[in-house]
């Protein structure tokens, strides 16, 4: 928890802000009063993510599944506003540490404390698809060990059985290594997904080890996919029960009442000395902080930052398809005893990629590390792609001038919303992308079909930064139609219908870290693409209509021009 900065506002709708509780790239989580006296978190969306209406559609969403959802083991929603900038919502405020946290400090849980939180977890989960919602994140990070029982969090991604996906088009919903396989290799979610992920939350709890091993997502994924989950040194029973529950078929998985069952709890779970202690970590945080006097000179105050705050978001980056940030989770460590404070409310997620906003790498650290810098966005403005670009015309500096025509077989299919992207590079923190029909910005479906000209937009929070790049980060976006050209009509090749396996148009490289960090930066093609030729002649992006089908559009971070790696894909379809 952290004081409130000379910049935050001191009420929100009829809330007093009380304290800063954590924040993502995406928005601002505080700690607020209502009028009666009623403590509650309240989540802010960012004014430069709400000028995306497909951003608002996830949020309202969220507020939606949270209005909808009313059981012991979530936080329910107290008031939202949804009407006006600024867009929020406001929770029941809930102190425990995530279940993450308390394997990391205590170690795997004894087994008998596992059965009754298996055993909680699956109730709490069964009153959730009471109400026709499925979570589709659950996790170790996405579970809240409070005084009063478990609590499910993170509703962000959740949905029910008669929406349509508002999910990153093309990639599947969840984290590696909790996602089901079937949700890997067809998208299809439903309540026995919510059954893996519950299996691997709890082969987690048991063995403080990551279910399906940790490093690369796209292995984490191939593990999830083929091959057993980790149980050694678990029970032999309570192994045999989480084996079932991560059965790679769905309809092999027990219910829910059946894993309740088969948990024999003869106990309730407060009771537990063990899960207690673990609970009692949130006791210690800090009273109701005084709200602070301004002053001409603002003095600052150290302030004791709890340990793993809830992170924010849970949506991360796409490595192959296979879609949300993978959840940390290493061999617990062994240190000094801290109590922590977890701030708690349905849906605390602060990434809003929806239809075509794709959040790429989202890690929430409970910092704000902006500064108090001024918003570009404030003003609507966004930052110039030429502007931006010209820099890296002239290949001055070590910036690429352009990227070379190297062979590409990657395609987006409109038939499954699909890219396929072996090789794919962690994007920088925080990277959301856009598209849209600058004729029709209300077009942006998630399986988007365009007319004459396509707008590209992506934004980046440069204050978060990226782990190992110190520097510029250079970034050029391609657009591939469906077929080979011919160079000297601007359509695909006589009698020769073959996909076209090059790079397709480009733009010029635009440095990622060198422009307003909170505006986004647009192109639209065809206008700011060529395709490039040994460096020495360009041609003219073709118009979109010159080729209909399923056009790709591929990001990439690129250090020379012949040396550049994709770290997303997606597409759209032109009639």
């Amino acid at each position: 928890m952290d004081a409130l900065k000379p910049q935050d506002p001191s009420h929100i709708g009829t809330h007093t802000l009380l304290a800063r509780l954590g924040a993502g790239g995406m928005g601002q989580v505080y700690l607020g009063r209502s009028p009666g006296g009623r403590l509650v978190a309240i989540k802010v969306i960012r004014d430069e993510i709400t000028e995306h209406p497909e951003a608002l559609a996830r949020f309202r969403r969220e507020v939606e599944t949270a209005r909808a959802v009313r059981s012991a083991y979530t936080a329910n929603l107290i008031d939202a506003s949804l009407d006006s900038a600024p867009y929020w919502l406001a929770t029941e405020y809930v102190t425990g540490p995530t279940l993450a946290q308390a394997v990391a400090e205590r170690g795997p849980l004894p087994v008998e404390t596992c059965r009754s939180l298996f055993a909680a977890l699956a109730e709490g989960l069964a009153a959730v698809h009471e109400y026709g919602v499925t979570h589709r994140d659950l996790k170790p990070q996405n579970v809240i060990l409070a005084a009063q029982g478990p609590q499910l969090i993170d509703f962000g991604i959740a949905r029910t059985a008669d929406q349509a996906a508002l999910t990153d088009a093309g990639f599947a919903p969840g984290t590696p290594g909790f996602t089901a396989p079937e949700v890997l290799m067809r998208n299809q979610v439903g309540p026995a997904a919510d059954v893996f992920a519950l299996g691997a939350t709890l082969a987690y709890a048991a063995t403080g080890r990551p279910p399906f091993g940790s490093g690369d997502p796209n292995g984490v994924s191939y593990r999830a996919v083929h091959e057993p989950i980790d149980l050694a040194g678990v029970e032999p029973d309570l192994a045999a029960l989480i084996e079932a529950c991560a059965a790679k078929d769905p309809a092999a998985r027990p219910g829910l009442a059946e894993v309740i069952a088969r948990c024999g709890v003869r106990s309730a779970l407060v009771e537990d000395p063990f899960y207690a202690g673990l609970a009692a970590l949130g006791e210690a945080a800090p009273q109701t902080p005084p709200t602070p006097t301004p002053t001409p000179t603002p003095i600052p105050q150290p302030v004791a930052s709890p340990i793993g705050p809830h992170d924010l978001p849970t949506v991360g980056p796409a490595y192959g398809g296979h879609g949300y940030t993978p959840t940390q989770l290493g061999q617990p460590a062994r240190r000094r005893s801290k109590r922590w404070m977890v701030a708690v409310a349905v849906g605390l997620v602060v990434g809003i990629g929806a239809a075509t906003a794709v959040v790429l790498a989202q890690e929430g650290d409970g910092k704000d590390t902006a500064g108090g810098r001024a918003s570009a966005s404030a003003s609507g403005k966004a930052s110039s792609p030429q502007a931006t670009a010209s820099k890296t015309a002239t290949g001055t500096g070590g910036a690429p001038a352009y990227a070379a025509d190297n062979i590409d077989r990657q395609y987006w299919k409109s038939s499954t919303g699909e890219c396929q992207l072996p090789n794919a590079e962690s994007a920088p923190k925080d990277f959301l992308s856009s598209m849209a029909d600058p004729d029709d910005p209300g077009n942006r479906a998630e399986r988007p079909v365009f007319g004459h000209k396509v707008r590209i937009g992506f934004w980046h929070n440069s204050y978060s930064g990226h782990p190992g790049i110190h520097g510029p980060y250079y970034v050029t976006v391609s657009v591939k139609p469906p077929h080979g050209i011919d160079p000297s009509t601007g359509k695909p090749v006589v009698g020769v219908l073959s996909q076209s396996a090059t790079l397709g148009y480009t733009s010029k490289p635009i440095d990622l870290y060198g422009g307003d960090a909170s505006a986004w930066t647009y192109l639209t093609y065809p206008d700011d693409f060529r395709s490039w030729m040994d460096g020495k002649k360009s041609l003219p992006a073709i118009p979109v209509g010159n080729d209909p089908g399923d056009w790709t559009v591929q990001w990439f971070h690129i250090r020379t021009p012949s040396d550049y790696t994709a770290i997303m894909c997606q597409g759209f379809t032109v009639k």
